[in-house]
C-alpha cells in the first residue's frame, strides 16, 4: 500500500540496536504499515501510520545505530533520512538501563535536527537493576522533551504520541543543548561557518553541523552533503581552515580532530548521567 500523501508529519524512529525501537514502532502503528527496501540498498524499510488527535504521522523505523557519523550501510541510511529527507520529528529511543553509552546517538541526532525528543524505554528492567532517572531533569538538560515508556506496554505509548502531536504543532519548544568544544574547534567552526553563509542558505543549526563535518574530514558524509546540500566541500578557504584547525589542536593538545569532538561526547554525558541517573544496590 502506498502510504505517501495521507500523512501531515513525517515521524523518524531512531536508536541503538535492542533497544526495543521496532517494538514501538509495531505497537504504534500496529497493521498500517508498509515494507520495502531503503533505495540502492539491501537493508529493510519500514514506514506506518498512526493517526492522533485528528492529524496523520507517517512513522519511519531506521535501523538500529550507534552512531550516524561513521559509513557503515545502517548509519549512512540513518544520516541521510534524518537530515536530508528531513522527517518533522525525530524520536531517540534509548535504554534506561545504559543511558549514558546511548546519549551519543542522541547528542549526534541533536546536532542535525531541532525537533527531536528522547523516549527512554525499558524503565521496568533498570527498576529491577536499582536504577532511576529523573526524567524532568535529563529534559532540561537536553533541551528536548523526555518521555519514559514500557514498549511492551501500550497505554505508556499514548504520552509518547501526546509529545510528538504536541512537537509537531509547536505547541513544545524545543532547544536541543549543544556541546561546546574546545576553543580552537568552537572558532574553527565559527570560520567555516561564516564562509559557507556567504554562498548557501541554510537553517541555522545546519552550519554548525555541517562545518563540523568538514572539520572532521568524513569523505563519506561530505559526499552526502555535497549530493545534497550542493556544497563543494573541498573550496581552498574550507580547507584551509581545516588544516589550520588540525595542526593547532595536535601542537596544543597533541590530539586529533575526532578525538577532541568525541572524547567531549563523552565527558559531556557522562555528567548529564551523573546529575540524572540514581543508582541503588539492589540487595
Amino acid at each position: 500500500s502506498n502510504l505517501k500523501n495521507n500523512y501531515d508529519f513525517t515521524v523518524a524512529l531512531a536508536g541503538n540496536p535492542n533497544v526495543g525501537k521496532s517494538t514501538i514502532f509495531n505497537s504504534l502503528t500496529g497493521m498500517k504499515q508498509h515494507t520495502g527496501n531503503w533505495a540502492g540498498k539491501t537493508i529493510e524499510s519500514s514506514s506506518g501510520l498512526r493517526s492522533y488527535l485528528n492529524k496523520n504521522f507517517l512513522f519511519v523505523d531506521l535501523p538500529g545505530t550507534y552512531s550516524i557519523i561513521s559509513s557503515s550501510e545502517e548509519e549512512e541510511i540513518a544520516r541521510d533520512f534524518i537530515c536530508f529527507e528531513k522527517p518533522d520529528i525525530t524520536v531517540v529511543v534509548v535504554d534506561a538501563t545504559c543511558l549514558e553509552r546511548q546519549l551519543n546517538l542522541v547528542f549526534q541526532t541533536m546536532e542535525l535536527c531541532k525537533n527531536l525528543i528522547v523516549c527512554v524505554n525499558l524503565l521496568d528492567e533498570a527498576k529491577k537493576k536499582g536504577i532511576t532517572i529523573n526524567l524532568n531533569l535529563l529534559s532540561k538538560k537536553l533541551g528536548v522533551p523526555v518521555v519514559g515508556v514500557i514498549a511492551r506496554k501500550k497505554k505508556t505509548l499514548i504520552k509518547l504520541l501526546d509529545t510528538i502531536y504536541k512537537v509537531a504543532l509547536g505547541k513544545i519548544k524545543t532547544t536541543p543543548l549543544l556541546i561546546k568544544y574546545p576553543l580552537i574547534v568552537e572558532e574553527s567552526i565559527n570560520k567555516v561557518s561564516a564562509f559557507l553563509k556567504k554562498s548557501y542558505d541554510l537553517p541555522e543549526y545546519l552550519y554548525r553541523w555541517i562545518s563540523l563535518k568538514i572539520l572532521d574530514d568524513n569523505e563519506s558524509i561530505l559526499n552526502s552533503i555535497q549530493k545534497y546540500f550542493l556544497i563543494n566541500c573541498y573550496q581552498d578557504e574550507l580547507i584551509t581552515v581545516r588544516n589550520d584547525c588540525i595542526s593547532k589542536l595536535l601542537t596544543q593538545s597533541n590530539s586529533y580532530f575526532k578525538d577532541v569532538v568525541i572524547s567531549k561526547i563523552i565527558e559531556t554525558a557522562e555528567n548529564i548521567c551523573q546529575e540524572t541517573c540514581l543508582f541503588t544496590q539492589k540487595s
